[in-house]
């Protein structure tokens, strides 16, 4: 593994974690302990263990509680806040909210994964590719959610989460790339990450790197309870 710092990740955590019911009504989603530390400690010891030096976290529901029980600094990373607006801005609002405090090239991952996965060698492959944005993207053929991307040797043909088509055979790990002017592929009023992801796949401008390791997550109940047994069972 290179020792290389790769591209600060922007992580979006500003979901409200509706469907984990009453347990993340008091505690942003980010927060909720798994395997007896909060989810985003786990995930931020996982980016410094790939050399990620720097991370921009997107907060929204009681976004500053997080701010204030994990700081500007941890297991190595430094960390800065970007706020949603009162009425959330969605997924690419957030971005686009945070891109003062972001390089023109940044990874983005979403606050409620868990990705074993080369983050050099995907930050690598997604440079040399010279296209505007990156996903990784795992061979699901339909086993943990419905695969929504269709992938050849190194591109991201098509991807639709509303939509998906019988080709597509792989899904969208959680992590991806953008370079900040990549953002001008979709009007301004745009929130949603997906229809920019989706967008750029249509012209041949999305970046593909194949992960190997499934992901785990903490948007349900039972997906959190699956994480906690396998970060318990790792630690």
């Amino acid at each position: 593994m290179s020792s290389k710092p790769v591209p600060p990740v922007c992580i979006l955590a500003g979901g409200r974690g509706t469907r984990l019911g009453e347990r993340a009504r008091a505690v942003p989603k980010p927060l909720l302990e798994v395997a007896g530390e909060p989810f985003l400690i786990h995930q931020l010891r996982l980016l410094a263990s790939h050399h990620v030096r720097d991370a921009v976290i997107c907060v929204g529901h009681r976004g500053e509680l997080i701010a204030s029980r994990i700081g500007q600094e941890c297991c190595g990373v430094r960390i800065a806040y970007s706020y949603d607006s009162p009425g959330l801005d969605g997924t690419l609002g957030a971005i686009r909210r945070a891109l003062p405090l972001l390089p023109e090239r940044f990874l983005v991952l979403y606050g409620d994964t868990y990705l074993r996965v080369d983050y050099a060698a995907a930050s690598r492959a997604w440079c040399e590719s010279q296209q505007p944005a990156l996903m990784v993207v795992l061979r699901n053929e339909g086993r943990w959610d419905t695969s929504n991307v269709h992938y050849q040797r190194g591109h991201v043909i098509a991807y639709d989460k509303q939509a998906p088509t019988a080709e597509m055979r792989w899904i969208d790990y959680g992590l991806g790339g953008l370079l900040a002017s990549a953002l001008e592929r979709v009007p301004a009023a745009e929130s949603e990450l997906s229809v920019l992801y989706k967008t750029l796949a249509q012209s041949a401008e999305l970046c593909g790197f194949p992960a190997t390791e499934r992901f785990y997550e903490i948007g349900t109940p039972s997906a959190l309870a699956e994480t906690d047994s396998f970060l318990r069972a790792a630690s």
